[in-house]
């Protein structure tokens, strides 16, 4: 029995670290159209930052705050200076991925340039560092804290997504950009908000995987498809689609280990495919 509830509330916690990185991936898409390839780099490039912060300052929440914000500023500037300029369109997907892919290797090669090949890991706070026991059972404090911080972001970002005029303008961008830009809403204001909060959001899952997985040349590549299975699977574009995604993929990646590790990939992405045979848009996406 502890296997079981070992293995889920792993699951769960793997699923809430997934949910900071495929968020922000979701509205990405969700407003802008736009596939970015690179979201798994803003991940580790967090994670890299973080490993630095707390190395000079000796700082796990300030790694927090300077990582996510230099990741975020990272996605204004690829916005505002590289995918702004391709406009909007069918015409304009292929560059933009095609960008994205770019920055991907960029910031890849310049993660090992400046940190080295070598595997590192974000210092967590002993005040994290920890385990409690439940029933004989051992929780790693960091973990809940994972958890925690998921659904904190969770419910602040359904909040403003629901309950602020910013959200109502994000809402309807995604319903209906054209119609949006005709009632005088300035859309490239607020998707360039969005590349940021979605990269800030990447960032920020960065430096908490950091402690959790560590960080080592080829995560992004590892970490990026399980984003696009979260966000494939709950529906592109919808926060609780990726809520719920997070948690089955996590729950499933970890289940599938556990019990099946040679067959890992299938066991995550065959509901995946199962999901998309049903139904193409995900759980809770639109056409």
């Amino acid at each position: 029995m502890s296997f079981w509830i070992e293995q889920t509330f792993a699951g769960l916690s793997y699923g809430g670290l997934l949910f900071l990185l495929a968020s922000g991936l979701s509205l990405i898409f969700g407003v802008m159209r736009i596939i970015n390839m690179a979201h798994g780099s803003y991940f580790i490039l967090g994670a890299y930052i973080g490993v630095t912060v707390v190395e000079v300052t000796g700082s796990w929440l300030l790694a927090l705050l300077l990582a996510s914000l230099a990741v975020a500023i990272l996605g204004i500037f690829m916005h505002r200076f590289f995918l702004r300029v391709l406009g909007h369109g069918v015409a304009a997907e292929l560059p933009q991925v095609m960008i994205t892919v770019g920055f991907l290797f960029i910031i890849q090669q310049a993660s090992i340039d400046i940190w080295g090949g070598d595997p590192m890991i974000v210092k967590v706070p002993s005040y994290l560092d920890w385990s409690m026991e439940i029933g004989g059972i051992f929780f790693p404090v960091y973990r809940i804290f994972m958890l925690v911080v998921a659904c904190v972001m969770a419910v602040t970002l359904w909040l403003g997504l629901e309950k602020t005029r910013a959200g109502a303008m994000v809402r309807a961008s995604v319903d209906d950009s054209e119609m949006t830009r005709g009632l005088g809403i300035n859309t490239e204001r607020l998707s360039m908000a969005i590349f940021g909060l979605g990269a800030f959001l990447a960032g920020l899952g960065g430096v908490i995987g950091g402690g959790f997985i560590g960080v080592y040349p080829g995560l992004d590549f590892q970490i990026l498809p399980l984003a696009f299975a979260v966000v494939i699977i709950g529906g592109l574009g919808t926060l609780r689609g990726a809520a719920l995604g997070s948690l089955i993929v996590g729950l499933m990646d970890t289940f599938g280990k556990a019990l099946f590790p040679e067959l890992s990939y299938f066991t995550l992405f065959a509901p995946m495919a199962i999901v998309l045979a049903i139904k193409p848009t995900g759980l809770f996406g639109r056409a």
